[in-house]
């Protein structure tokens, strides 16, 4: 059982040119037994293994075409005559003219090449500056000396820093560089770290990276950096994340294909009908009786393609035959509003939670954050239950009823943006079965991929390179949906719970709704940190996705008639601005991604002390609490009755409801311009 993420980039090193270094400790121990942690990058090689890399050795032959096919990122680290160093083997450190040729048009094509070298570089007989010269980075050969960023005194201990704005300096401000080399840069090449302007030579570059068409190089002149030594001090290990995930972004951009329905010609004939009756349903799902007979062969036509599709569904052969049965006493009843609670009842997507297991729907229902209309749907879902969530459901976040899923085929209803399925759409009579949550996490993944690439264009912010392979690819970004949904439904169940309005249904204002939200989020956040922290790296990016999807898309998704979701992205924008967490000037946003943790466990802390006292409260001094703790962060409309508290008596909830003004809390600035901007956009 794989109980970890697929993987997206392989990762080659090349240890048939006589490289000082290895990705494997055991060849490393062959090398140098008497220290073999000074010839191994198994620390190095290890950290990318947990993540999305699969790495590779290249100890064969030649790096041809074909050896290069099988990689996304091609590191040469060290080659070195075995005069000077022991090495991974015995062969030339030269590459051929062939290789040359071979690495550059990979590279060309999207290819990452990483180049690490030494000091005094001439000396140690390989031609990576014949590779490099088509990036415009050269390595010269000499050591940088610094006698006041050093250590220990040692000139030849320098203290580097990255160059502002480089993406290789993300979260990493200072690394070491032993016996370093320096750059030379032409052309579009860029210095990504640097020297000290007291070095010698003065601000030498000592890493340096360019784009090459499609692909992309990056230089490093002293190879002990990431050694197991030395990578575990200062900023090393950060900064060869950047590296990795910098290289490997034209591979997270080359997405696989989604999987999509097979042409099936009784699923396309159901979706048609569907659409057809679709038109002719009035508000609550009821058809008018001049229709009749035209509905009526509509509803003996979509009978005949279910029974034609059930043998392709055995998991639901009960289901399907309800829904046979509720649509003829539909039928029966002169096509009222009609009521499949039947159907529902034997609907139970949660006990099949199999990994790419398609299910078919059928059911007359409303669709969230799109119609309020009962209209009929056809749906083709697919389960999204890899075995790495699976696991974190059963040991962590448990929860029965969550159902990720990805929308493979639907009727014109869920043209839209509704990215849920739940009982509660469905048309019933009486209160529906409530028996599963199915989020449609493909459909999330989409939406904050579009939002969040465009707003971070119209703001000028820049993404660091993890966060720009997670935006670039979709199915990575559809299992990070899957992992916030499955510990945001869980965490509606946890903490201090005074308000409890996805369980009880209480009714309340919007904001309140709004503050369960971010609570449940900042949770979220908050345990994917943890998770990440605890050695599941994975759980990291649903921590980048948290903050983007809510300070860029749910403010300004959906109208502001009480939008709770739009309120909750508004606060937590407020409330990381204030901590100049965001920071907002010279028309480029910044976010200090270092210090987000720190904000999301404050805020979590308040959104706590609100709830807990809370439990004392009545309802409507609740209520008035969480407007203040709103008001805090996000200024009410100036014409909020409830800011000034226009009823002095707390007897009738329903009186203080009909206070709330439809945009009780409007837009601020900030996303006012978004919204016009992205407007532009499209």
């Amino acid at each position: 059982m794989n109980l970890l993420p697929p993987k997206i980039v392989r990762f080659l090193a090349d240890e048939f040119h006589s490289e000082s270094w290895s990705v494997s400790a055991a060849r490393a121990r062959e090398i140098a037994p008497e220290n073999p942690e000074n010839s191994s990058y198994e620390i190095a090689a290890s950290a990318l293994a947990a993540r999305d890399f699969t790495v590779l050795r290249n100890t064969a032959g030649p790096l041809t075409p074909a050896v290069l096919d099988g990689a996304d990122i091609l590191a040469l680290v060290h080659p070195c005559d075995p005069r000077w160093e022991r090495t991974t083997s015995a062969n030339p450190p030269a590459l051929d003219h062939g290789e040359i040729a071979a690495i550059l048009a990979w590279v060309r094509a999207g290819g990452g090449l990483l180049v690490v070298t030494e000091y005094e570089h001439d000396k140690y007989g390989d031609n990576v500056n014949t590779l490099l010269a088509a990036a415009g980075l050269r390595v010269e050969s000499g050591k940088v000396f610094d006698k006041t960023a050093c250590v220990a005194g040692d000139a030849e201990w320098i203290l580097a820093q990255p160059v502002p704005g480089s993406p290789l300096g993300h979260l990493a401000g200072q690394a070491c560089f032993f016996r370093a080399a320096w750059l030379a840069v032409e052309g579009d090449a860029q210095i990504a770290w640097r020297a000290s302007g007291a070095a010698h030579p003065a601000g030498a570059a000592v890493v340096g990276c360019a784009q090459l068409c499609k692909g992309r190089v990056v230089v490093v002149t002293d190879s002990v950096l990431f050694g197991d030594e030395r990578i575990g001090e200062r900023d090393h290990l950060q900064l060869w994340l950047n590296i990795a995930h910098w290289l490997a972004a034209p591979t997270y951009a080359r997405e696989a294909e989604p999987r999509v329905a097979a042409p099936d010609q009784h699923w396309t004939r159901l979706k048609g009908i569907v659409n057809t009756m679709r038109a002719v349903q009035r508000a609550d799902g009821s058809v008018d009786f001049p229709s009749h007979d035209g509905v009526a062969r509509l509803v003996d036509s979509i009978a005949g393609e279910i029974a034609a599709l059930a043998p392709s569904f055995p998991h639901q052969t009960e289901y399907l035959a309800q829904v046979s049965r509720d649509l003829a006493a539909w039928a029966k009843a002169s096509f009222g509003k009609p009521d499949f609670s039947a159907s529902l009842e034997l609907f139970r997507p949660e006990l099949h939670r199999r990994d790419g297991l398609e299910h078919l729907v059928i059911f007359p229902m409303y669709t969230p954050n799109a119609s309020p209309d009962t209209r009929f749907e056809a749906l083709i879902i697919r389960a999204q239950w890899p075995d790495w969530l699976a696991k974190l459901e059963r040991e962590s976040y448990v929860n029965p009823k969550f159902v990720p899923i990805a929308l493979v085929d639907f009727t014109d209803g869920y043209a839209s943006e509704c990215a849920v399925l739940f009982p509660e759409t469905v048309s019933a009579v009486g209160r529906p079965t409530n028996y599963f949550g199915a989020i449609a996490c493909d459909r999330e993944a989409a939406r904050i991929q579009r939002v969040a690439l465009a707003a971070a264009t119209a703001t000028s912010l820049r993404l660091y390179p993890e966060l720009e392979c997670l935006l670039a690819n979709r199915p990575l970004l559809t299992g990070v949906c899957a992992l916030w949904d499955l510990i945001h439904d869980k965490s509606h169940t946890l903490g201090e719970l005074p308000f409890d309005p996805f369980m009880i249904r209480q009714r309340a204002p919007f904001w309140m709704y709004g503050l369960e939200e971010l609570r449940v989020d900042v949770r979220a956040f908050c345990e994917a940190a943890r998770l990440a922290a605890e050695g599941f790296p994975f759980a990291r990016y649903v921590c980048s996705a948290i903050v983007l999807d809510r300070i860029f898309r749910f403010p300004i998704t959906g109208s502001r008639v009480r939008n709770y979701d739009a309120l909750g992205g508004q606060i937590l924008f407020a409330a990381l601005h204030r901590a100049d967490v965001l920071i907002w000037r010279d028309n480029a946003l910044t976010i200090r991604w270092d210090a987000v943790p720190a904000a999301m466990a404050a805020l979590r802390e308040e959104l706590h002390e609100l709830y807990k006292n809370g439990a004392t409260c009545s309802k409507i001094a609740f209520w008035i609490a969480g407007h203040d703790f709103v008001a805090r962060y996000v200024k009410p409309n100036v014409g909020s009755r409830w800011h000034c508290r226009a009823l002095a008596d707390e007897c009738d909830p329903k009186a203080w409801l009909a206070l709330v003004l439809e945009d009780e809390f409007p837009l601020g600035n900030f996303h006012l311009n978004l919204q016009r901007s992205l407007a532009t956009m499209r």
